[in-house]
């Protein structure tokens, strides 16, 4: 996948393309089937299946004070793209110049006369120009003007629920990370590093790491399930996101409990991923450390019995 990080970068030969524009955080189900769609429509017609997306995410920019938090950080999000199969990725710099420009001159310059656009695959709710003044209606009368056809999806719903990324931020918000999971495709993961003071430069004897901080989406405060990847190795674990109260002051973590654990090389650049499977409860102050270990011991024992019924499905499924 070709990622060009401004128009500048594109060739001045590149085309005819098939295009989606969006935030595209979340990289979800909704996403995947407008991306997937253009990828199966771009390469019979000899055309570059493109998805247009902007860095950093407009909210931030426009409201800056909306305290917006990702679910897919950019590099993570040029990940989830590559796997949707897209040729090209334009990364564009959302800043005064672009959040000015009015939606004819985004069709012109950019999906016609940069692009080469033949179609453009837009959700029903797309708006795109200054002030978010353009809807699907106007990109469809440029398109009839501009000579691009213009294909616009209906709400994708999953049991009820809207899969979007705003909808899966507030489950996130409440601790629903299984019903999250369903919208995304996938779990819901966050990507760092280990938190400081770990002994680096040594085999890593602890079964519970710390990820260094995180400045963009967790869910709710509380206790998971989840799967915990360190370096190459992944571990079933349980994880703890808050702020640890039965420590006395606050101090806000995010900590998994490897189960299964073995020692492991541990460095201040390995990577740590960690995956939300299921909730397990709230996080609570327990009236000593002694209680909290038998709390823990509780959750790792559910957690164990989770995992087991995950395997034993998982078998049957393949038998």
């Amino acid at each position: 996948m070709q990622i060009f990080h401004k128009l500048d970068d594109l060739p001045a030969d590149f085309g005819p393309t098939l295009i989606s524009v969006g935030n595209f955080d979340g990289v979800h189900r909704a996403h995947s089937h407008v991306l997937r769609e253009i990828v199966e429509r771009a390469h019979p017609a000899k055309a570059r299946a493109v998805a247009v997306t902007f860095e950093p995410h407009p909210a931030r920019i426009l409201r800056p004070d909306s305290g917006l938090k990702l679910l897919t950080p950019t590099a993570e999000k040029l990940h989830l793209l590559e796997q949707t199969g897209v040729d090209a990725v334009l990364l564009l710099p959302f800043g005064r110049d672009l959040s000015l420009m009015t939606p004819r001159q985004f069709a012109e310059r950019i999906l016609k006369k940069r692009l080469h656009a033949r179609e453009v695959h837009e959700g029903y709710n797309f708006r795109f120009g200054h002030k978010a003044s353009g809807d699907v209606n106007l990109l469809s009368e440029f398109g009839r003007e501009m000579g691009f056809d213009v294909r616009v999806y209906p709400e994708m719903t999953l049991r009820g629920e809207p899969v979007s990324s705003s909808h899966i931020r507030k489950l996130l918000s409440e601790g629903r990370v299984s019903r999250a999971r369903h919208l995304l495709a996938r779990p819901f993961c966050i990507l760092s590093t280990p938190g400081r003071g770990r002994g680096y430069g040594s085999k890593y004897t602890v079964p519970t790491i710390n990820l260094a901080r995180y400045e963009e989406l967790v869910p709710k405060d509380g206790v998971y399930i989840s799967c915990t990847r360190v370096g190459t190795e992944t571990f079933e674990s349980v994880t703890n996101v808050g702020n640890r109260p039965t420590f006395g002051a606050d101090s806000f973590a995010v900590e998994s409990h490897l189960l299964n654990f073995h020692p492991i090389e541990l460095t201040p650049e390995t990577e740590v991923e960690i995956c939300f499977l299921d909730r397990l409860r709230d996080e609570i102050k327990f009236p000593s450390v002694e209680a909290l270990r038998e709390q823990i011991a509780h959750d790792v024992r559910k957690a164990r019995r989770y995992f087991h019924l995950l395997r034993a499905g998982s078998k049957i499924a393949g038998s």
